[in-house]
């Protein structure tokens, strides 16, 4: 299983919401470039980028931040918030984003994301993100008609190959993961998935790394010292011997 240490973007400030509400947001560094560097010196691999603000808009609002954060660490780079047309994709791949996420488009433009796959395929992960059972789009501001395996079982029969899943209610909340959940739809479903959301302990990884889960996104345990990056990349790696 691999890790994915998480930036999330408001103001090109990096950030934590608690539940997805962007009421509830707490600042953690005013340059989110240095936060990825020492991501990278402290061994990670790979960073998962969300621009909040484009995730509202469906604009680019933080590329700036987001290329130099992507030359600063150069790390394997995942990216989404707000990426809704191919002309936005194309700039971001050019940028030098590894793979990109589409979260309110996968849902509310399934064309586009047929398009999307056709051109880049496993470089398009889909980004799931529940609420009260259903898939939440727009920045988790509005909830979709889909449930989460329904829409599970969409993406699998359209090709996707990775799906991040979050469960908003334990986001931010350093409560634990939803171990439940990701066992359950890694049973039925054959798409790499990584889970997101309250992954706040060593034990909430190995839970993870047992089910077979593709990767974890670690955000505030890192930030508030909860969890250490260190541990937790060591951890993965005593799992795989």
């Amino acid at each position: 299983m691999i890790i994915l240490p998480a930036i999330d973007i408001i103001n090109g400030q990096a950030v934590r919401l608690e539940k997805g509400d962007y009421s509830k947001k707490t600042v953690y560094s005013e340059n989110p470039a240095q936060v990825a560097k020492k991501f990278a010196d402290t061994g990670a691999q790979f960073l998962h980028l969300v621009d909040l603000d484009g995730a509202k808009s469906g604009r680019s609002d933080n590329f700036d931040t987001i290329k130099e954060i992507i030359s600063q660490s150069r790390l394997f780079t995942e990216l989404g918030g707000g990426i809704r047309t191919l002309e936005t994709v194309r700039k971001y791949f050019d940028a030098g984003v590894s793979r990109v996420i589409l979260g309110t488009a996968a849902v509310t433009d399934p064309d586009f994301l047929d398009r999307c796959l056709d051109l880049y395929g496993d470089k398009i992960a889909v980004g799931i993100d529940i609420k009260d059972g259903f898939v939440a789009i727009r920045g988790w501001t509005e909830l979709s008609n889909f449930t989460c395996e329904q829409f599970f079982e969409k993406m699998q029969k359209k090709g996707v190959k990775n799906i991040i899943c979050t469960d908003i209610s334990r986001d931010g909340m350093l409560g634990g993961t939803n171990t439940e959940l990701y066992h359950r739809l890694s049973e039925k479903f054959s798409i790499d998935i990584t889970a997101s959301g309250g992954v706040s302990t060593l034990s909430d990884i190995q839970l993870l790394s047992k089910l077979k889960i593709y990767g974890a996104i670690l955000g505030k345990a890192l930030y508030t010292g909860t969890l250490s990056l260190t541990d937790a990349l060591s951890c993965c790696k005593e799992d795989k011997q």
